[in-house]
């Protein structure tokens, strides 16, 4: 039997949620009713935000701090996963609760543990329902949002389409109009982003750009795209919802998609021309190249290679820690990244 393709799909807590905050009940038996019909084809695993929104009306005077969103996701996600539940169990689906953390996808072991499991659920027929664990993910460490998270996934499990559900419907143009089809976001594309975010929410769509730009590179289809209307994700997948956005045609083995899906990480290397080139035709990244350190980071942790505009050129896993090349600084020829741990994106 043809192995099923992964299918990751990401919903927001502004599409989640009706006018008075609480999570929608029609939305989520909708959402049931098409994932039932879309597990023939496909192995999905659902990234939920909401867990905060469903929780913070617990908490007396919230004001939003980070240890107050700890514990709104604390008493929000079993709520969230009763209600998924509910709706599910109607379905004959079973559902996993699935809480990440960084290190489920910065550690190679760990990481492939976290594949095993995702496999048995599909194997048993068992939806994961996955979200950040909040409570334990400190500030320095935790994912910027669920976009991210989504990516990841969709990224080390080498899927066929990541689709990001949002209130906007899709990606729009300067007169607010949904763009079908994106070819590459250059700078144009990038000009038409509004900078605004929901209320009840942590990603927007810049957010949404910067990681569907990194799925792309790797050969990840992604749709943006809306819940309102009828079979949203058949739709989407189809072309006729939202924006689609065209991947980059790669081969690119498991390993360095693994070391690519923990790329984004709080370390980082500038690098100026030459050393881009050299990357670029594949030699080893070497200290004279580097511009700048910024973050800290141990010795085999992958790290963020940006050129000298800022552009996200490469990731790779560094042969020194952030402490050992800038006490060796002025020894040039050192190798910070051998050329078989340096993942070219861009």
């Amino acid at each position: 039997m043809k192995a099923k393709k992964v299918l990751v799909i990401k919903l927001g807590t502004a599409i989640l949620t009706n006018s008075k905050g609480e999570i929608d009940n029609k939305v989520i038996s909708n959402i049931t009713s098409e994932i039932k019909s879309l597990s023939e084809k496909y192995n999905i695993v659902l990234v939920s935000s909401g867990a905060v929104g469903s929780g913070k009306k617990y908490l007396k005077n919230y004001k939003a701090t980070i240890i107050e969103r700890k514990a709104a996701a604390a008493v929000g996600n079993p709520l969230l996963m009763k209600m998924y539940q509910q709706y599910f169990i109607k379905q004959e689906i079973t559902v996993a609760q699935v809480l990440c953390e960084r290190r489920h996808f910065s550690d190679r072991s760990t990481f492939l543990s976290l594949k095993e499991t995702f496999l048995e659920f599909w194997k048993n027929d068992i939806l994961p329902i996955v979200n950040e664990n909040d409570l334990v993910s400190s500030y320095e460490i935790k994912f910027a949002d669920n976009d991210e998270l989504a990516t990841l996934i969709a990224v080390g499990f080498d899927a066929e389409a990541l689709l990001l559900c949002t209130s906007a419907g899709g990606f729009r143009d300067t007169e607010n109009k949904i763009i079908p089809l994106v070819e590459k976001i250059d700078k144009q594309i990038l000009s038409m982003v509004r900078l605004d975010k929901s209320s009840v929410g942590l990603g927007g769509m810049v957010s949404k750009l910067t990681y569907t730009k990194l799925a792309l590179s790797l050969g990840i289809k992604v749709i943006i795209c809306g819940l309102d209307i009828e079979k949203p994700f058949e739709s989407a997948l189809a072309g006729k919802n939202g924006t689609q956005f065209i991947p980059k045609n790669v081969n690119i083995n498991a390993r360095n998609k693994w070391l690519a899906s923990s790329s984004i990480t709080i370390g980082e290397l500038i690098i100026d021309k030459g050393a881009a080139d050299a990357i670029h035709k594949r030699h080893s990244l070497l200290l004279v190249g580097v511009k700048e350190l910024k973050g800290k980071f141990a010795t085999n942790e992958v790290v963020k290679i940006l050129n000298e505009e800022n552009e996200l050129l490469a990731v790779a896993k560094t042969k020194a820690s952030s402490t050992e090349l800038q006490k060796q600084s002025d020894k040039k020829h050192i190798v910070v990244a051998h050329t078989d741990d340096i993942v070219i994106l861009n």
